[in-house]
This record gives C-alpha cells, sequence and structure tokens, in this order.
C-alpha cells in the first residue's frame, strides 16, 4: 500500500500541468542580486534623526541632522558606496558605507565607518523581500553589551527613501529605533 502510494504521488508530480489557464505570477518588486541599489545612485538631501543613549532605559532624546548623501556604483554595480554628510545643533556626522553583494549567498553586507572614528562597524547582512524592502541583521556592542541590529530600506518613491536601524537587548523580541533617515532625490547637477 505505502509502495503504491509513492509510485502516485511521483506520477502526479511528473503529470503535465492541466490545460487550464493559470494567472502569472505577480512580478516581485524586490530588486535583484547585485542591482538591488541601483535606483540608489545619484545624490540625496538627508534628514537623519539618532537616539541619543539608545538601549538605557532613558526617555527619547533625538538629534536632527541635515545634510546629504551621494550614492555612487563600484566594482560593475556589484558594490557601491555612501557618502554621508550632515550636521545639526548636536554636531556633524560624516561616514560611509559600503554595501558589497556576495555572488554566492546572494546576500548584501552594510558595512558603516564613522569618519570621526576611523573603523568600521560590525556589518549587517541581508537583502530585499518580495515587497521591495531590504532587511539587514547582524550584531554589535553597545556599552559593552552584545545586541542584535536590524537595518531597513525603504524605497518610498522613485525620489524618496527611508533607512532606520534599530537595536535589540532581549535577542529580536523588542526593537527600538536609534536611527532613521529620510532621503529626497536632489536633481542631477
Amino acid at each position: 500500500m505505502i509502495a503504491r502510494t509513492l509510485l502516485l504521488s511521483a506520477a502526479l508530480a511528473l503529470a503535465p500541468a492541466p490545460a487550464a489557464a493559470e494567472p502569472a505570477p505577480a512580478k516581485s518588486a524586490a530588486p535583484e542580486g547585485g542591482s538591488a541599489f541601483d535606483w540608489e545612485i545619484g545624490t540625496w538631501a538627508t534628514v537623519v534623526k539618532v537616539r541619543q543613549n539608545p538601549l538605557s532605559g532613558a526617555d527619547a532624546h533625538w538629534s536632527e541632522y541635515r545634510g546629504t548623501s551621494v550614492v555612487r556604483p563600484l566594482m560593475g554595480g556589484r558594490a557601491n558606496f555612501v557618502d554621508l554628510s550632515v550636521s545639526g545643533d548636536a554636531g556633524k556626522i560624516e561616514g560611509g558605507s559600503l554595501r558589497l553583494f556576495n555572488r554566492m549567498t546572494g546576500q548584501w553586507s552594510l558595512n558603516y565607518a564613522s569618519a570621526a572614528g576611523g573603523e568600521l562597524t560590525a556589518p549587517v547582512y541581508g537583502g530585499f523581500d518580495a515587497a521591495g524592502r531590504g532587511l539587514f541583521y547582524g550584531q554589535d556592542r553597545v556599552d559593552g553589551r552584545v545586541i542584535l541590529v536590524r537595518f531597513i530600506v525603504t524605497r518610498v518613491s522613485a525620489d524618496e527613501a527611508r533607512f532606520e536601524q534599530a537595536y535589540s537587548a532581549d535577542g529580536g523580541v523588542t526593537w527600538e529605533d536609534n536611527w532613521i533617515a529620510a532621503d529626497t532625490r536632489l536633481p542631477a547637477a
């Protein structure tokens, strides 16, 4: 009986699909592979909000910065670099994010360095979901403790993007936003 059930299952799996017309699968909104960030190449006006003292339990105090982000392709489009320069009442943030696509894993790594610190932070890894939203995860340290990092990239429109970074000290059960950036594309010079 079991052998006959297995044979029937195998036959059904190999049988041609019924002739009835099926709707074509919806095209994914997700950018693919090494071209996933191509939409972002260019110069953007950037507004960044940074939470002071993240994961401290203190009331949220945010500092706001304004400036530009310039995104340039590298390595034939398999990488890009984001050059960030913003300032506000709390000072200035200058830094860069090197994004690298790994063809073997199909994932991107996002690697950030502050010009003030001169060191790369721990990378976050991921890609874009079917809706076109970028989801990237990694580990870092805040005040000596290991925490999880989540970075979300949302293409709001052809000329608007949103970037959100959050920390979790409880293994991803809860998340606390600590970096929110809203970008608007500037006209080409």
